[in-house]
């Protein structure tokens, strides 16, 4: 099982499998899957873990992705190739092991038992549909040459994670990086200093998307890490420089991420904070990219930051919408918050909408008409264009109507001038 599988040997593969027992292996998938987690579970005590922590997701995870991938690979014509995500979660796997203090043994009865589990399964199934005995043989072949790619991979996670430990993942650092966050700023020093960790002037932490497969060795030394809980986070010594990012791009391939604040180490927890809201706002797709620095969406983060007390300035601000249609109120409000965030003409606004510019001016001669002395009251029109603002950015992540519907008893109600 742990020999490395000559490519040499992959690259003169048969031609793919039958298209029916293609199709059968994708119909079987969700329930083998769930018979393989639930096999390994009992049969290695290292993973009889509960399987909503991270043990339990990386398990199955790793269990879905390699039964999807192979029923790729053989359902393809072509040299075998394993990609790039399953190869690393494979490493990942084996660097694991290293970092649990264990040998291969586990990792290895895991791979055993899921070929044993998933061939059964392919006994079962496959009479019912005449599949031959030439195919069948073809599929054995595949399968076990596919989990000894599995287990080479995985020992190479394992000598590579062996021959280079990673301080970041020592217990004394977690340890630190808890009493950073959450335990008495006056035991800092001592843990830091058991730790053998400098404590900086300044810290930076990341919060990183849950169930992301992290390439431990490719972490700075002088980084604190804990990746294997509900909300994976980093702690970075000093500012996010491009070394940083380009730490992270390795450490975290293909998976996202937000940065905080740089601040000083007492406040580490607000770091922590604002880069959890960030990552959020990232998954709903409010922000874009893999990673988002908080540095760059600080307007952002303060207008989503109480998304209730939004609506509640929204209820008060926009009541006097309340008779319209839901699209009658779309296109004021957008032209209205157009207006707030450029203060354009109506030719500049005209463009930006995509509209004429005499719609533009029926629209504004219609909302000055509408909100009367609330445009030129300052405090007034800032709440307008706070709430409007911040229902945009909600909007890009289509987080549901450009506006609330305000009609409650009390929504008539303003804001005191």
């Amino acid at each position: 099982m742990s020999r490395a599988l000559d490519r040499a040997d992959l690259a003169d593969r048969p031609a793919p499998l039958p298209p029916l027992l293609v199709r059968l292996m994708r119909l079987e998938m969700p329930s083998l899957s769930e018979e393989i987690v639930a096999e390994i579970r009992r049969a290695v005590p290292e993973y009889a873990r509960p399987l909503d922590g991270p043990y339990g997701h990386v398990l199955r995870r790793s269990v879905e992705r390699n039964l999807a991938a192979f029923v790729d690979r053989v359902a393809a014509p072509g040299p075998a190739e394993m990609s790039d995500d399953c190869a690393g979660t494979a490493r990942m796997l084996g660097q694991y092991e290293a970092h649990e203090g264990r040998g291969m043994d586990a990792l290895q009865a895991a791979y055993r038992i899921g070929g044993q589990v998933a061939w059964r399964r392919v006994m079962r199934v496959a009479p019912r549909h005449d599949i031959s005995a030439a195919v069948m043989s073809r599929l054995a072949d595949a399968l076990f040459a596919y989990l000894d790619e599995l287990a080479a991979l995985s020992l190479d996670g394992y000598r590579q994670a062996r021959a280079r430990p990673i301080p970041a993942l020592d217990e004394r650092r977690r340890r630190l990086l808890r009493v950073l966050l959450d335990g008495p700023e006056a035991e800092v020093a001592e843990v830091a200093e058991a730790a053998g960790w400098p404590v900086p002037a300044g810290v930076t932490l990341v919060a990183v998307e849950p169930d992301a497969r992290c390439e431990w060795t490719s972490l700075d030394e002088d980084v604190l890490a804990d990746v294997e809980c509900a909300a994976p986070h980093l702690l970075i010594p000093g500012p996010f420089t491009p070394e940083r990012r380009a730490m992270l791009d390795r450490a975290l391939p293909a998976r996202r991420a937000a940065v905080g604040l740089t601040m000083p180490a007492g406040q580490a927890a607000d770091s922590l904070r604002w880069a959890r809201r960030a990552l959020g706002l990232l998954l709903d797709g409010v922000l874009d990219g893999p990673v988002a620095l908080c540095e760059d969406h600080l307007v952002t983060l303060w207008l989503l930051a109480d998304p209730a007390l939004v609506e509640e300035l929204a209820q008060r601000r926009l009541a006097v919408l309340d008779g319209m249609t839901p699209g009658q109120r779309d296109r004021l409000t957008e032209t209205l918050r157009t207006w707030l965030v450029t203060r354009g003409t109506a030719a500049e606004i005209a463009a930006l909408l995509h509209i004429h510019p005499q719609t533009v001016r029926y629209r504004m001669r219609k909302i000055e008409r509408i909100f009367g002395a609330e445009l030129a009251d300052p405090e007034a029109r800032f709440g307008i264009e706070v709430v409007l603002r911040a229902r945009h950015l909600r909007d890009r992540a289509g987080g549901g109507p450009a506006l609330p519907d305000t009609r409650r008893p009390h929504s008539s109600v303003m804001i005191p001038r």
